[in-house]
């Protein structure tokens, strides 16, 4: 879809293949949250495996590495044991300037709705496995923190993650999408909600940031939005769009005024849209897709 000067590439569904599927065949089973980079010639994608509550929930988070985009081979798993957490949920895969590879990991405390986010940095990929994690995003009593989508440039780190309020755990799924900025892609200074649910529409509940192009003084971002706490783990995904403030930091992103993306199975999870773009300029995304029997898969569509 075309709005604003540049275009964010969107799902097709008819045009997409699956690249994982999920670890079982019924709702509460999936692969997905995906999150995608082009490093050394190949394509690494980094993911989430999840079992039904009751059997496990999140339990790894994969690294994979593939020369077409569609078929992969692991190189790295973590699971949440690892991190003493009762769930995983969408790693972030970044590679520094300077050859480093960093995999933001979400992590859930157990016997609570609190969520943090802890870095894993080693010289390789198969490194991470085994890389001692740090803690960079601890949330704390009011809040959990997790799903990070990072961006870097000349003016420093840029992070975009899903805020939980925690006075009421029933409530503790709502969202909202908070932006940091930093020096180095460890500490990080919080600049406030930059997304927040829209009372009405169909991201009234929550809103996530999934995806984010960067050209020049502009942003596009594709987020996961639900109306509803009924709809937790099947959001759909929109379009939100903002600009670059002087001190070269990110503002407020306004959410388009279109109908969200959705799987064409009930009941119709889209998300967690990752987007490359691959050597000669064509793009490749990858999201997290409900599919007939309610499991989700991770599929891969070429732009």
């Amino acid at each position: 879809m075309t709005t604003g000067t540049f275009t964010l590439p969107l799902p097709r569904w008819d045009d997409s293949t699956v690249v994982v599927d999920p670890p079982g065949d019924e709702p509460g089973a999936w692969s997905g949250a995906p999150s995608s980079i082009v490093a050394d010639g190949h394509v690494y994608l980094a993911y989430r495996l999840r079992l039904p509550i009751g059997e496990g929930r999140g339990i790894a988070n994969v690294v994979a590495r593939s020369s077409d985009g569609v078929r992969f081979e692991t190189v790295a798993e973590v699971t949440k044991e690892q991190f003493g957490a009762e769930s995983l949920e969408r790693p972030a895969l970044v590679r520094t300037d300077d050859g480093r590879w960093r995999l933001y990991i979400s992590a859930a405390t157990p016997g609570t709705k609190h969520w943090r986010v802890e870095l894993l940095e080693a010289a390789t990929p198969e490194g991470l496995a085994t890389a001692v994690p740090r803690v960079v995003l601890a949330g704390d009593e009011t809040a959990g923190v997790k799903d990070p989508v990072l961006h870097h440039d000349a003016y420093g780190w840029h992070l975009w993650a899903s805020v939980h309020p925690l006075e009421s755990w029933d409530d503790a799924d709502r969202m909202t999408t908070g932006y940091a900025t930093g020096p180095d892609g460890v500490h990080w200074t919080w600049r406030g909600t930059v997304l927040a649910p829209r009372p009405g529409e169909w991201d009234a509940r929550g809103v996530r940031v999934s995806s984010v192009q960067v050209d020049g003084d502009e942003i596009s971002v594709a987020y996961d939005g639900r109306a509803t706490a009924g709809e937790n783990w099947e959001e759909r995904t929109g379009v939100a769009r903002g600009k670059r403030l002087a001190d070269g930091s990110f503002g407020e992103l306004t959410a388009e005024a279109r109908e969200p993306l959705g799987s064409p199975y009930a009941p119709n999870g889209l998300r967690y849209l990752s987007l490359i773009t691959l050597p000669g300029g064509r793009r490749r995304i990858y999201y997290e897709a409900t599919r007939a029997d309610g499991a989700h898969d991770l599929r891969t569509e070429l732009i």
